[in-house]
C-alpha cells in the first residue's frame, strides 16, 4: 500500500516533464497510477471477500507511537476500486477533453495524480491521524482543482468556499479524533473498534466533532452549499471528485465509523435526519435546474444524503445496501459527468434551454446517458435498480425514515428523466446542435462505467457475496442483493417511484411556477456568502478598534497582559520558597543599577539616537554580568552582538526622525516608565520562579563531559552550538538566511552584489591608470567629511581584525569564540570599514555578493550533515580526525568545524547584506531622492 502511494507521488511529480513532452496525452501515462491500485485492489478480491483485510505497517514517528498504518478491509477495498479506476478513466477522457497548448494542464496533471494518491491514503489508512493528514491533502488538492481557471472569479470563489467549509470541518474533525484516541487509547482504528468503549460525555463530543467533518466533506445540510458552487471546475474534476472520491469521503468515514460508533447517543439521530432533509432538499433543487452540470450537482447532494442514511444508521441490512449503493452511485454519477462534458465539449453549452436534436448522430453518447441516467433512476436489469431494492427492504421496519426515501427516490427518477429530456429531446423553438463525432478518449471512459452499471445487475449474486462482510461487522444479515428479489413490498415500492418520478416529470410545465416559488427563503450559497461577509465586518470592525497603527500602543498591551496575567498569578500563588541572595559579588550590584538606570532613562527618551545608546548599555551591562558570573563566551557574543547591533540601529536612524513624536507628552512617558519597571520586576520574579521549580536534574550537567567525550572540546558552550544541539544551530541560521534575504528584497532595486563603478568613472580611470586608488571611497568624499586618519588605520587594522576572527574561529571549541562569534568580529570590521570610506571601500574590502556568503554558508553546515549521513554516521555528530604533519606534529580536526566554519559564513553574509541595504542602498536612495541632503556624509554612513 505505501508502494503505492509513493508510485502516485512519483507520477505527480513527473507529470510537468511529461506534459511538456506529450501535451495532454501525458495523461495516458499517469493513468496507470490509479490503474495500478485499482488492480491491486483487484487481486485481493480473494482475501477481502472471506472477510480478511491486508494489513501493513511502517515506523514513523516512534516518540509519538505513530505508524504508517495501512489496512485493507471491505469498504476500503470498494473504495480502492472506485478511486483506481474512476481516476484511471479520467485521466484518459482528459487526454483528449484538453487541448494542446492548454494552460496549467502540467499542474491540473500534477493535483489530479496527487489527489488520488491522498484519496486512497485516506481510504487505506487505519490510524485516524494518518486518515486526517490524507484528508487534509484532499482538500488541498481540490482547491486547486476547482480553482484551475484561476483567470475566472467564479472559480477562485469556488475554491475557497470549498476550501473554507471543508477545513472547518476537518479541524472539527482531528479534535473529535483526538478525544477519541485518547479515549481509547490508542489511534488505530482496527484496535479501537475491536474492544468496547466506555460511554461519556468526552464520546459523545467525539461523536459530534467527527461528524461535522465527514458532513462537511460529503456536502451534507447544513454544509451543502459549497458542492454546487464547485461546479466550476473543469468537468473532469466533477466526474473524479464530486461523483466517485472527495465527496465520497466523508461517506467512507461514517461507514468506517459506524460499525463501533452507531449506538452513540446522537449519532444515528444526527445522520438520519441531515441525510434525509438533504437528499428532499437537494433533489427538488435539481429539479430546477437548467443547467446540466449544476442538475448533477443537486442530485448528487440528493444522494449523498442518501449513502449518509444508510451507512450511517448502523443496521447490517442498511450498511449491505450502502456499499452497493456507494458502487452504484459512483459508476452512474461520473458517468453522466463525462456525458455532460462532451455535449459542453461539442456543442458549446450545458444549458438544456439551448440544446436541441443532440440525439441525432450520436446514437452511441445517447446509450450510455441512457445507461447511467435509468441506473440512477433505479430501473431494472441495472445496478442502481439493485441498490434501492436493497434500501426499501432495509427500512421497512422505520416507516418515517421509508416515507422520506421514497420521497428522495422519487424525485431522483424526475430528475434522472429530466437530464436525459433536457440533454438530448428535440425543441421546435431551438436551433439544433449537433455533437459530429465523439472521440474514442472521450467516449470509452463514460461508455465503461455505464457498462459496470449493466453489468452489476445480474451480477447482484456476486456482489453480495464480497460486499457481505462489511454488512456482517453490524450483525446478522438478513438481506440480499438480486436482480429479481420476488414480489416484495420493496419491489412495489420501486414500481411506486419510477410511476411517481414519470408523473412528476410529465407535469414539470404545470409544476414550474410551484417549483419556482417553493424554495428556501435563503439560499445556502447566500446564507454562506452572508456569513463569510459577516466575519470580515467583524475582521475589519475588530482591527480597526485594536490595531491603530501605534508599535508603542501594541508593545504596552502586551507587556500589560503580561504583568496583569502571568504576574498576577505569581503573586497569588506566591511559590518562591527560600528567600535568594541578592547577590554573589558586590560588582554585580554596580552594574545591576546601572542596567536599571539605562533602562528608565531609555524608556523616557525622546531622541532615537539617545535612546538607543542607552538601551546599549542595558546590553553591555548584561555583557558584563556575563562575565561576573564567569561566562567569558557568553560575555564576548553579548559584546559583539550589542556593538553590531548598534551599528544597524546607526544605518537605519538616518531615515527616521530625530524624535519619537512630534509632541511627547509628559504623562505618557511616565506611563511607559511604570509599565517598563512593572514587567522588569515581574521578568525577574517569574526567572527566579522557574530556577526554583525545577525539580528533576538538569541534563546540562551532563553537557561539560559530554563535551570533552564526544565533541572533542573544552568549550562546553561552543560544544553544545556546533555538536550536541546542532540541530538548533542549523534552524537559527538558516532563520538568518531568511532575515537576510527578506531585508535586502525590502531595500534593494537592483542587484546585491554590491556597487560597480559607474560608467565615467570607468572612463575617468582608463584616462589615468598610472594612479592606483589606496582608499576607494576618498576620490568621491568630500574634503570636508573625510577623515583620512581614521580611514589609514581601518586600513591597516582591517586585515589584523579578520585574521583574530578566524582566531576566534579555530580556537572556539577550547577557549571563548567560535563561529558565530568569529563571524561577528569579521563583520564589525566590515561594518567600520564602510563607515570609514563608504559603500566603496566597502565593495573593496568584500567583492563578493552577500547571497553567495550566505549560499555557501548554509551549504556547509548543510553538507557537513549530509557527508556524515553518506558515511553511515549520526547526522551533524562531531568525528575526531587524527592527521600529522612534519612540521607541525600530530594533530586533530573535528568535523564540527566545518559546521562552524558554515555559521561563520552565514554570520558575515548576512551583515555584509544589511550593510548593502540598509547601508550602502539607503545611500543610493537618500541621492536619488535628495541629492543635497546626501553628498559626503551619506557616502561615509553617518548619521545626519
Amino acid at each position: 500500500m505505501l508502494v503505492l502511494l509513493i508510485l502516485h507521488l512519483v507520477a505527480a511529480l513527473l507529470a510537468p516533464l511529461f506534459v511538456r513532452w506529450w501535451g495532454p496525452r501525458a495523461c495516458y501515462p499517469l493513468a496507470l497510477a490509479p490503474a495500478a491500485a485499482f488492480g491491486w485492489a483487484l487481486a485481493h478480491t480473494g482475501t477481502v471477500r472471506h472477510g480478511g483485510a491486508v494489513v501493513e505497517t511502517y515506523p514513523w514517528i516512534g516518540q509519538l507511537g505513530l505508524d504508517l498504518a495501512f489496512r485493507l478491509g471491505t469498504l476500503s477495498w470498494l473504495m480502492t476500486l472506485l478511486v483506481g479506476a474512476v481516476g484511471a478513466l479520467v485521466l484518459v477522457y482528459c487526454a483528449r477533453y484538453f487541448s494542446p497548448g492548454s494552460i496549467g494542464l502540467a499542474r491540473f496533471a500534477t493535483v489530479l495524480v496527487a489527489f488520488a494518491g491522498a484519496m486512497l491514503c485516506v481510504v487505506l489508512a487505519d490510524d485516524l491521524l494518518l486518515l486526517y493528514v490524507g484528508w487534509e491533502l484532499t482538500t488541498v488538492f481540490s482547491y486547486l482543482l476547482i480553482g484551475h481557471s484561476t483567470e475566472r472569479r467564479s472559480s477562485r470563489w469556488a475554491a475557497a468556499q470549498a476550501l473554507t467549509v471543508t477545513t472547518l470541518g476537518g479541524l472539527a474533525m482531528l479534535v473529535g479524533f483526538i478525544l477519541l484516541g485518547e479515549h481509547a487509547g490508542t489511534y488505530r482504528w482496527s484496535e479501537i473498534a475491536a474492544r468496547p468503549l466506555d460511554g461519556g460525555g468526552h464520546l459523545v463530543a467525539a461523536v459530534l466533532l467527527i461528524l461535522i467533518g465527514a458532513l462537511s466533506k460529503s456536502a451534507v445540510l447544513p454544509f451543502s452549499s459549497w458542492l454546487p458552487v464547485a461546479m466550476a471546475a473543469p468537468t473532469p474534476v466533477s466526474a473524479y471528485l464530486h461523483a466517485a472520491a472527495m465527496v465520497k469521503a466523508g461517506v467512507y468515514l461514517i461507514g468506517l465509523l459506524a460499525p463501533a460508533l452507531a449506538t452513540v447517543g446522537p449519532w444515528r439521530p444526527l445522520v438520519l435526519v441531515a441525510g434525509l432533509a438533504t437528499m428532499i432538499v437537494g433533489g427538488w433543487a435539481a429539479l430546477r435546474q437548467t443547467d446540466l452540470k449544476l442538475l448533477l450537482a443537486y442530485g448528487t447532494v440528493s444522494q449523498l444524503g442518501l449513502l449518509v442514511v444508510l451507512t450511517g444508521t448502523g443496521t447490517p441490512d442498511a450498511a449491505l445496501a450502502g456499499v452497493a449503493m456507494l458502487l452504484a452511485h459512483a459508476l452512474f454519477k461520473a458517468a453522466l459527468f463525462l456525458v455532460v462534458g462532451v455535449i459542453d465539449h461539442g456543442a458549446g453549452t450545458r444549458d438544456l434551454r439551448e440544446l436541441s436534436g443532440l440525439r441525432h448522430g450520436a446514437t452511441p453518447l445517447v446509450v450510455v446517458a441512457v445507461l447511467a441516467a435509468a441506473s440512477m433512476a433505479g430501473v431494472p436489469p441495472l445496478v442502481g435498480f439493485v441498490a434501492k431494492e436493497a434500501v426499501f427492504a432495509a427500512f421497512l421496519d422505520r416507516p418515517v425514515v421509508l416515507a422520506g426515501l421514497v420521497a428522495g427516490t422519487v424525485l431522483t427518477v424526475a430528475y434522472s428523466a429530466r437530464f436525459l429530456w433536457g440533454a438530448f429531446a428535440d425543441r421546435p423553438d431551438v436551433a439544433p446542435a449537433r455533437l459530429g463525432r465523439v472521440a474514442a478518449p472521450l467516449l470509452v471512459p463514460p461508455a465503461l462505467l455505464a457498462a459496470a452499471g449493466l453489468a452489476g445487475g445480474p451480477l447482484a449474486g456476486g456482489l453480495d457475496v464480497v460486499l457481505r462482510p462489511y454488512a456482517e461487522l453490524f450483525g446478522t444479515v438478513h438481506a440480499h442483493l438480486a436482480l429479481w428479489p420476488g414480489p416484495t413490498p420493496a419491489l412495489g415500492l420501486s414500481a411506486l417511484v419510477l410511476v411517481g418520478g414519470g408523473v412528476l416529470f410529465a407535469l414539470r410545465g404545470p409544476l414550474a411556477p410551484a417549483l419556482a416559488r417553493l424554495r428556501a427563503p435563503v439560499g445556502g450559497n447566500a446564507g454562506y456568502e452572508w456569513v463569510i461577509h459577516r466575519f470580515d465586518r467583524f475582521a475589519v470592525e475588530v482591527t480597526g478598534a485594536t490595531q491603530r497603527g501605534s508599535l508603542p500602543q501594541y508593545l504596552g498591551t502586551i507587556l500589560v497582559v503580561l504583568v496583569l496575567l502571568p504576574g498576577g498569578a505569581m503573586l497569588a500563588a506566591r511559590p518562591w520558597q527560600d528567600r535568594p541572595a541578592a547577590w554573589d559579588n558586590p560588582l554585580q550590584l554596580v552594574v545591576a543599577v546601572v542596567l536599571a538606570v539605562a533602562a528608565v532613562l531609555a524608556v523616557g527618551a525622546r531622541r532615537r539616537l539617545t535612546a538607543m545608546l542607552l538601551v546599549g548599555v542595558t546590553g553591555y551591562g548584561t555583557a558584563m554580568m556575563f562575565v561576573l558570573h564567569g561566562a567569558p563566551d557568553l560575555a564576548l557574543t553579548q559584546f559583539l552582538v550589542e556593538t553590531a547591533t548598534i551599528a544597524v540601529f546607526v544605518l537605519v536612524l538616518r531615515r527616521l526622525p530625530e524624535q519619537f513624536s512630534a509632541r511627547p507628552f509628559r504623562r505618557s512617558r511616565w506611563l511607559r516608565r511604570g509599565i517598563g519597571v512593572a514587567v522588569g520586576v515581574v521578568a525577574a520574579g517569574l526567572a527566579l520562579v522557574a530556577a526554583d521549580a525545577r525539580r528533576a536534574p538538569t541534563i546540562s550537567d551532563a553537557f561539560p563531559a559530554l563535551a570533552v567525550s564526544e565533541g572533542y572540546g573544552r568549550n562546553v558552550v561552543n560544544v553544545t552550538l556546533v555538536d550536541i544541539r546542532a540541530w538548533d544551530t542549523m534552524g537559527e541560521i538558516a532563520v538568518l538566511v531568511v532575515a537576510a534575504t527578506g531585508v535586502a528584497s525590502l531595500i534593494f532595486q537592483r542587484s546585491r552584489t554590491g556597487p560597480r563603478p559607474r560608467r565615467q568613472e570607468r572612463g575617468a580611470r582608463a584616462q589615468r591608470p598610472d594612479r592606483p586608488v589606496w582608499l576607494r571611497g576618498g576620490a568621491r568624499l568630500h574634503e570636508r567629511r573625510r577623515s583620512i586618519v581614521l580611514e589609514v588605520v581601518i586600513r591597516l587594522i582591517f586585515h589584523t581584525v579578520v585574521l583574530f576572527s578566524l582566531f576566534l574561529l579555530f580556537s572556539g571549541h577550547n577557549a571563548p569564540g567560535g563561529g558565530f562569534s568569529g563571524g561577528l568580529v569579521a563583520s564589525l570590521a566590515l561594518v567600520v570599514r564602510y563607515l570609514a570610506g563608504g559603500r566603496y571601500e566597502l565593495a573593496e574590502a568584500a567583492p563578493v555578493g552577500a547571497g553567495t556568503v550566505l549560499g555557501a554558508g548554509l551549504a556547509v553546515s548543510v553538507g557537513t550533515g549530509a557527508v556524515a549521513l553518506l558515511a553511515g554516521e549520526p547526522v551533524l555528530q562531531s568525528t575526531k580526525i587524527n592527521l600529522y604533519l612534519p612540521v607541525i606534529g600530530d594533530f586533530y580536526v573535528v568535523t564540527s568545524l566545518f559546521f562552524d566554519v558554515g555559521v561563520y559564513l552565514v554570520v558575515v553574509g548576512l551583515m555584509l547584506d544589511i550593510l548593502r541595504s540598509l547601508g550602502a542602498e539607503v545611500d543610493r536612495h537618500i541621492e536619488a531622492t535628495a541629492p543635497e541632503a546626501g553628498g559626503p556624509a551619506v557616502e561615509r554612513g553617518e548619521v545626519r
